[in-house]
């Protein structure tokens, strides 16, 4: 066998890797909450950031795999459109004072 066609074999079977953006807030209760907006219902919880971050990993593997089996799951992803990562930084809430309407 040759190197190249070795080399297309493997490239054929790698994984491919895509980026999806995972929102992770802190709740009344102190408990981390986790979502992946494009994904419709992948959320789950931690107790602490770390673990909200393994857990929605883990969600999401899960919803991927039931899209792959199910078309129609599937097609109600907002699947990314590229693998690139676009050095997201994040989001916060910022608080402003309005004037009360007269």
């Amino acid at each position: 066998m040759s190197p190249l066609f070795t080399t297309r074999a493997i490239l054929l079977y790698m994984p491919k890797v895509l980026n999806f953006r995972a929102i992770i807030e802190q709740d009344a209760s102190n408990l981390f909450v986790a979502s992946v907006p494009a994904v419709p219902g992948c959320h789950t919880q931690g107790n602490t950031y770390e673990e909200a971050l393994t857990n929605i990993k883990e969600a999401l593997e899960v919803c991927l795999e039931e899209a792959r089996e199910n078309k129609n799951y599937s097609q109600k992803i907002n699947w990314p459109t590229d693998t690139s990562h676009n050095n997201f930084l994040g989001i916060t809430n910022i608080q402003v004072q309005v004037p009360h309407p007269a």
